[in-house]
């Protein structure tokens, strides 16, 4: 698991700048896509085990309604 004070810091830009911008905003846009997707497997994975908004938005570290209104469904049981 990679925890907050994983995240490079501003000594190892540098180190992971590409000579071309274009490149490394495309490969931000893809990971953002793909931390998107995750998301949205492990939670509709979570929600089929029976864990509650507000279980998933502890371990996401957001508010139960911030993961309600990105996730969240018009089923009756989604509004716990």
């Amino acid at each position: 698991m990679v925890a907050a004070g994983d995240v490079p810091g501003s000594a190892d830009v540098g180190r992971l700048a590409h000579h071309d911008p274009a490149v490394a905003l495309r490969a931000v846009r893809a990971l953002r896509k793909l931390a998107d997707f995750l998301e949205r497997v492990h939670v509709q994975h979570a929600r089929d085990l029976g864990w509650t908004w507000q279980d998933i938005a502890m371990v996401l570290d957001v508010t139960r309604q911030t993961v309600h209104k990105k996730h969240g469904g018009s089923r009756a049981e989604d509004s716990q």
